[in-house]
């Protein structure tokens, strides 16, 4: 197999020939069709997300097809087409386990950190963290889905049932997210880096009611905000957009320092939220209401090998939608 692997935070990835992995108990093991390229994956190449494993390769939106599996897990699955998302595996035991609050779990592995991902023509993974997908789909237009989406709907689903919602860094998540609003009946206000008339068009052209820069505020008080972006003064920012008992949600696994703010912003029971990984259960409600909304991802793809130009275009903000590897 052929995989992009990360050395040491901070460097670039280096495509490295390996033996192909062979599933242990509980696991199966996929050629990779598909990985889409998350702004996680930038936290953990660049060094801001501590103790990855290492080497380590990176990538948590896989799609592919199940070639093999390990003891314990039924031959059957052998050739159906599976997604594959951040949280790999939890201990099931933990108070967090139990209390069906697995994306909080003690004792997790999250795929493409702290285990392999889908960087790579063949992942290993367990196998019942792996969702059936649609065998006629095309790849490249799920794998946004297995993180973009869900951390997106979880967000979402946080933020309550106002209509104006705002979106905070119009990326992969909230132009998938974007869509499941309008499908809802809500009216989404599109915050994108100041200046950036691409990026606002492109939430326009998707259907937003307004769009402009995170530095402006918005034409109505908004019932509810997420937050994309990885930018902690955008919390203020956002919850001056709320009205009263407002919601603001962040939705990435890390931020930039918050600012400190005056007491008033959040007084008028507002709230601020966020969001830790996701659920398998996530994924069976995501997943349904994604196929009846009609989501269409937006993508770009590359060769595996243009792993690193997929990240620096992402961290520069020179895509629409998501970059996706494909093998």
């Amino acid at each position: 197999m052929m995989a992009m692997v990360l050395e040491r935070p901070g460097t670039r990835l280096v495509a490295v020939e390996r033996p192909d992995p062979v599933p242990g108990p509980g696991e199966i093991r996929l050629r990779v069709e598909a990985c889409a390229v998350c702004r996680t994956d930038l936290h953990v190449v660049d060094g801001e997300l501590d103790h990855p494993k290492l080497p380590l390769v990176p990538g948590h939106e896989i799609v592919g097809i199940i070639d093999a599996v390990g003891p314990g897990v039924d031959s059957a699955r052998i050739g159906r087409r599976v997604g594959v998302p951040w949280l790999g595996h939890t201990c099931g035991t933990c108070p967090y386990c139990r209390s069906d609050a697995e994306n909080l779990c003690d004792a997790p592995l999250f795929t493409g950190y702290t285990r392999d991902g889908g960087f790579a023509t063949h992942a290993v993974a367990d196998a019942a963290f792996a969702f059936d997908l649609d065998p006629a789909a095309d790849p490249v237009a799920l794998a946004p889905l297995l993180c973009a989406g869900l951390i997106g709907w979880r967000a979402l689903s946080k933020a309550g049932a106002g209509k104006r919602i705002g979106l905070y860094g119009f990326g992969a998540a909230a132009h998938i997210i974007a869509q499941v609003c309008l499908w809802q009946g809500r009216d989404v206000y599109a915050f994108t880096r100041p200046g950036d008339g691409e990026a606002q068009r492109f939430a326009l052209g998707l259907g937003a009611v307004w769009a402009g820069g995170s530095d402006e505020a918005p034409p109505v008080p908004l019932d509810a905000a997420i937050i994309f972006a990885p930018v902690g003064p955008l919390v203020p920012a956002a919850l001056r957009a709320v009205r009263k008992a407002g919601i603001v949600v962040c939705g990435g696994i890390h931020m930039s320092d918050i600012p400190s703010m005056p007491y008033a912003i959040l007084w008028g029971e507002r709230e601020l939220v966020s969001v830790a990984n996701l659920t398998r259960r996530d994924a069976e409600t995501f997943f349904p209401i994604a196929q009846a909304a009609g989501v269409r991802t937006h993508t770009t793809a590359y060769p595996l090998a243009a792993a690193n130009e997929a990240l620096a275009d992402l961290r520069a903000g020179r895509l629409n939608g998501a970059a996706v590897l494909v093998p």
